[in-house]
C-alpha cells in the first residue's frame, strides 16, 4: 500500500545534515527535472527577490521566505517527515511513533512536492517555499511542469497494490493515476456533517483527520490490498465511512470519511 500525501506551506528549517544531495532522494529519474526548478528558483530568489516573491505568492512580510530560497545548495537537510509541518503532519506526529512504525512510513508515504516532483518520508530535504500552483519564469506552473516527468517516474511504483491518495486541489493535478492504476486508487475525502445533514470540507479538520488516519495505519501495521479492506479497517477503528460504488475500469473509487464534532 501506498499513501499520497500533500506537502505543507510551513516546513521546519533543518537546524543540522548535511547540504541536499539529488542523487540521494528518491525517484532519481526526477533529478534533471529538480535540478531545473532548483537553478531556476535560487536565481530569480537572489536576482529579482521582489519578482520571486509576486511568482511565490507571497506578501512584502515573507520576504524572508524568498531569502531562505537563495541558499538552497547549501542549506541544511533533514528527512521529509521533520521538514514538513502543520496541521496533518502534526495530526501524524511522525516523531512520536515506534521504530517499526516508522519504517512503515518510510516505505509507504510519498509527499508531492512542487521542487522535487515526489519525495519519500525518509529522504532528506532543505525547508523551501513553492507551491503547486506557483509560475516560475522559463518553467511556467509547477503542476503543469511536473506532470510528464512524475508520470514516468510514478509508473516504476505503482505496478501492483493498493493507492491511497490523500492529495488534494493542485497536488493532485500533478499526477493522475490512470488505466490500471486507477483501479487499484481509492481517494480519500473528510466531510463534516452537520445536524441537517448538510455535509462540506473543513479545510483545517479535513487535514487533522488525514493526520490521524495515516498514524493509525501506521501503528496498526495495516495491509489493504484493495478500496474494501481499507474500508473494513477504517471501519473497525471506529471511522465512519462510506465507500464509493465501484467505478468503471480506470477511475479512481472514492472514499469518504464523515466527521460530525469539530
Amino acid at each position: 500500500m501506498l499513501v499520497l500525501l500533500p506537502p505543507s506551506e510551513s516546513k521546519t528549517t533543518a537546524s543540522k545534515g548535511k547540504p541536499l544531495d539529488l542523487e540521494r532522494l528518491s525517484f532519481p529519474e526526477l533529478n534533471a527535472a529538480r535540478e531545473r526548478i532548483l537553478n531556476e528558483l535560487i536565481s530569480i530568489s537572489t536576482h529579482s527577490p521582489d519578482k520571486a516573491r509576486i511568482a511565490l505568492g507571497l506578501s512584502d512580510k515573507q520576504i524572508d521566505e524568498v531569502v531562505r530560497n537563495q541558499t538552497l545548495a547549501s542549506a541544511r537537510s533533514a528527512p521529509a517527515s521533520q521538514i514538513y509541518t502543520g496541521v496533518l503532519y502534526d495530526a501524524l506526529d511522525h516523531a512520536t511513533l515506534d521504530a517499526a512504525a516508522q519504517r512503515r512510513a518510510a516505505k509507504t508515504l510519498i509527499v508531492s512536492s512542487a521542487l522535487f516532483g515526489a519525495v519519500g518520508f525518509a529522504d532528506r530535504i532543505p525547508a523551501y517555499r513553492l507551491s503547486g500552483d506557483s509560475v516560475l519564469p522559463g518553467l511556467g506552473a509547477m503542476n503543469v511542469y511536473w506532470r510528464d516527468p512524475l508520470a514516468m517516474a510514478m509508473e516504476a511504483v505503482t505496478t501492483r497494490g493498493l493507492i491511497v491518495d490523500l492529495r488534494s486541489g493542485v497536488y493532485a493535478s500533478m499526477w493522475k493515476p490512470s488505466g490500471a492504476v486507477a483501479d487499484r486508487t481509492v481517494a480519500i475525502r473528510v466531510l463534516q456533517e452537520r445536524p441537517d445533514g448538510s455535509r462540506s470540507v473543513v479545510s483545517h479538520f479535513n487535514k487533522a483527520t488525514k493526520g490521524r488516519l495515516i498514524r493509525r495505519w501506521l501503528i496498526e501495521d495495516i495491509k489493504a490490498k484493495n478500496a474494501d479492506d481499507l474500508a473494513e479497517a477504517c471501519i473497525s477503528d471506529g471511522v465512519d465511512v462510506e465507500l464509493g460504488a465501484k467505478p468503471k475500469k480506470g477511475q479512481i473509487r472514492p472514499l469518504d470519511v464523515i466527521v460530525r464534532d469539530l
